[in-house]
């Protein structure tokens, strides 16, 4: 249990009071909460994963579609956000996260929860605020106060889900440290806090991942020839760091296929079977497995992998929608 909890994550904080609290309440609630903006895409399916293996691990497992903070941060209308939330979710249980989902604009106007957001006002900075944005605000240079309340709702959110272990992408470390400091100040508990690392984008590390620009990422309903262009175009150096290709093995292929198979003629080797990406990145590294064989390989797992997302969204009749 232990061991899937804490699989192809890149911090917890802190790890004694994860241990500590995985002994004490096997069935700890866990949240991670999504921006309901852009297309899901495969950056997003990575922290997707994360949550599944924290529900087979047995914990319990909250989904927040962050319709309010989506708008606070200026992604798009009131009435285009709130159109996404389904395609989300349903995208969400097509890549098999069976979770509570919850919709932040359902309670987040409560009473209480506004008395909670004013009096960590009280105990928060400006400044504060404004850099535990930094790597989520739009345009955070300049700022508009809706992007400083966004930090101080998120915090409640926890407090409202009575979050044990708040989930997220490295992007959201600062705002779960901020929240770790300042929700005992309203009588809830610092949360443990596990951060999933971000995918690397198609063009590499020089460039970010964004559903805002399509030749970045692989959305979760793209064509299985889409696919396989967009890795047989994206970066691949024979290297470790920054490397597309051998993170999505990493993060999204084993986890979920358990092992992948490069088949190839034999003056060139012959098939393989990679049992462990360890392997795989050995033989990589090593110059025994070539990059155009890992883009083919990795290419023909993803139009595996997403197949059950693009089945599940067309029987439903469910497509994405742009920004209107």
């Amino acid at each position: 249990m232990t061991d899937l909890v804490k699989r192809n994550l890149a911090e917890i904080v802190t790890e004694e009071e994860l241990d500590e609290l995985l002994k004490a309440n096997k069935h700890a609630v866990t949240y991670c909460g999504y921006e309901t903006s852009g297309p899901v895409h495969i950056g997003t399916l990575v922290a997707v994963n994360k949550q599944i293996d924290f529900m087979k691990a047995g914990l319990k497992v909250k989904v927040l579609f962050a319709d309010v903070h989506t708008r606070l941060n200026r992604k798009g209308s009131e009435e285009w956000i709130e159109d996404m939330i389904e395609y989300w979710r349903e995208c969400f249980i097509g890549a098999g996260l069976k979770a509570e989902f919850l919709i932040g604009s359902q309670f987040q106007f409560e009473k209480k929860y506004i008395k909670d957001v004013f009096e960590l006002g009280l105990n928060s900075t400006l400044n504060r605020a404004l850099r535990s944005m930094q790597e989520v605000a739009r345009d955070v240079e300049n700022a508009h106060v809706s992007q400083i309340i966004y930090p101080l709702m998120q915090a409640v959110d926890i407090k409202a889900l009575k979050v044990d272990i708040a989930h997220g992408g490295m992007e959201q470390r600062k705002i779960h440290m901020l929240a770790r400091e300042t929700l005992p100040s309203i009588g809830f508990k610092a949360p443990v806090c596990v951060h999933n690392p971000l995918l690397c984008s198609l063009q590499g590390p020089q460039v970010k991942m964004s559903s805002s620009k399509p030749e970045t990422m692989i959305s979760l309903d793209e064509t299985p020839d889409s696919i396989r262009k967009k890795v047989n175009g994206a970066y691949c150096p024979q290297e470790k760091e920054g490397n597309p290709i051998l993170e999505i093995s990493k993060l999204l292929l084993f986890p979920a296929l358990n092992s992948i198979e490069v088949k190839r003629p034999e003056k060139f080797g012959g098939d393989v079977k990679y049992e462990s990406f360890e392997k795989l990145e050995e033989d990589y590294l090593n110059k025994k497995l070539h990059p155009a064989d890992l883009k083919k390989t990795v290419a023909e797992s993803l139009v595996e992998m997403l197949e059950p997302v693009r089945s599940h969204l067309e029987k439903k009749g469910i497509e994405y929608k742009k920004a209107y």
